[in-house]
């Protein structure tokens, strides 16, 4: 008789194994493998059913001979997809990433680092939404008393909102069968646990029972779910992999401690785009929905200064102005310091090698600081032509005439090459009074010549320098 010896199982791979190892012999992570428990969900069916877990003929011939189900089977046309559609939270911007509004029923992963701003945004979410009805919030890492006084501060008191202080899973699902939401939002799922589950609250056994059991009661209930997350120190969601295939949709929330500007970006969405990012200003009375956030990005000069160059980024698809700094200085040291904030230091060193091989633009014995402008970070490759101007500007102490903007990623060979999304960050540049436009070649004709601006096409990065420093 066949049986199965693994008892333990890697939380990230699913790799298993018969004992307890430190390290997952597939994807080579420590700490990751845990003992296998049947989830309490898991349990009570299979007491219900009667089942013992053999493997024997009569065991399968049970399995064969099927159960109850739950619904009938119907033809999809026939299947109502009014209960599907979304209700819109009240923040124009998160309903903008969930695409349109929370669906009855969905699971929302909403994950960022300590002191962002999570629950401030979802106590604020969660009082809008209590205006259509019952809104209950479960919050396990403060006591209600602190939870109150932030919404007094952000004006998020309302009638329809309930709040509980509970750690214990049981007394959770208690308090959904008292108030009936329409809304549960858990702050944090880190904190909940379950009692008849080994493990510590946190751990990966109890994360994903909590999960699974909260992802259970919101389908049956129809009730849409929000659970916060905490973050690993690499940005990752902390806790076993399988909580992000759980839940419907994934958000995470981010920005610089030291700036007020916050970004939610889905990750994963069942039901609405994962190329969408909505902005927020966290002032002291909560968070302030930003329609049109590239004012953000850019400094204010009464005259052009050496060093400096504004590009589009699209965040999403929501093009965004943001300005490069840079500063180029002889240096006194044996290795120049090569320091970026804001970008990736890899790139930025890449196109500092192409300007000193293709441009010859002289940087052995300089250091050199490139920096954004308002604490946003920009990764995507269209900003390396912007980076070798600025750094060109500063190098050469000539400064870019006002009014200009340059789009392109940089190849190893010097070349400009194309990016998607030229004609609507073009538009977005124009429509916030620039004038000149320093392009891919072959951007011009997609982008079209009917509007006040000038578009400049560069083949490779020396002639981008020349005609932006020639004004």
């Amino acid at each position: 008789m066949a049986k199965s010896t693994a008892s333990f199982r890697c939380a990230e791979c699913g790799w298993q194994t018969p004992k307890w190892t430190g390290r997952c012999g597939e994807c080579q992570a420590w700490g990751t493998v845990e003992e296998t428990a049947v989830p309490r969900l898991v349990r009570a069916g299979i007491r219900a059913a009667g089942y013992s877990g053999s493997r024997t003929a009569g065991g399968q011939a049970g399995r064969l001979g099927g159960g109850p189900v739950s619904t009938a089977a119907m033809p999809i046309g026939k299947v109502d997809a009014a209960e599907a559609r979304t209700r819109p939270t009240g923040l124009d911007e998160l309903d903008r990433v969930l695409g349109g509004g929370l669906v009855p029923g969905a699971v929302l992963l909403l994950a960022g680092e300590p002191g962002v701003g999570k629950s401030t945004l979802l106590l604020e979410a969660g009082s809008l939404a209590a205006a259509e009805g019952p809104v209950l919030y479960i919050t396990g890492e403060e006591s209600a008393a602190q939870v109150r006084l932030r919404a007094d501060r952000i004006g998020a008191v309302h009638e329809n909102l309930f709040l509980a202080a509970e750690t214990d899973l049981d007394a959770v699902i208690t308090h959904v069968a008292s108030v009936q939401p329409r809304l549960l939002i858990i702050d944090s799922v880190q904190t909940i646990a379950a009692a008849d589950v080994d493990g510590v609250p946190g751990g990966v056994t109890q994360v994903r029972e909590v999960a699974a059991a909260l992802t259970a009661v919101a389908k049956d209930r129809a009730m849409a779910t929000i659970l916060v997350g905490h973050v690993t120190k690499d940005g990752s969601v902390a806790g076993p992999r399988t909580l992000e295939h759980l839940v419907d949709v994934v958000l995470h929330f981010e920005g610089d401690r030291h700036s007020r500007l916050r970004m939610v970006r889905a990750v994963k969405n069942r039901y609405g785009p994962t190329d969408e990012v909505g902005c927020f200003d966290l002032g002291e009375y909560g968070m302030i929905g930003l329609a049109d956030p590239s004012g953000l990005f850019l400094s204010r000069h009464r005259e052009p200064v050496p060093g400096t160059c504004v590009t589009v980024t699209l965040e999403g698809r929501r093009p965004l102005l943001a300005e490069v700094q840079a500063l180029v200085g002889p240096s006194f040291l044996e290795v120049p310091r090569r320091v970026t904030s804001g970008l990736d230091a890899s790139r930025v060193g890449m196109v500092l090698a192409v300007l000193q091989r293709r441009a010859e633009v002289k940087l052995g014995r300089s250091d050199v600081y490139v920096a954004t402008v308002g604490g946003v970070r920009l990764t995507e490759p269209s900003v390396d032509l912007a980076v070798a101007l600025a750094v060109g500007s500063s190098t050469a102490n000539l400064s870019l005439p006002q009014g200009v903007i340059a789009i392109g990623e940089v190849g190893l060979a010097g070349e400009v090459r194309n990016v998607a999304g030229v004609p609507r960050r073009v538009t977005e540049a124009e429509r916030m009074g620039y004038r000149r436009a320093i392009v891919p070649a072959g951007s011009a004709a997609a982008v079209g010549g009917d509007g006040g601006m000038e578009i400049i096409e560069a083949e490779d990065v020396r002639e981008a320098l020349q005609a932006a420093l020639r004004g």
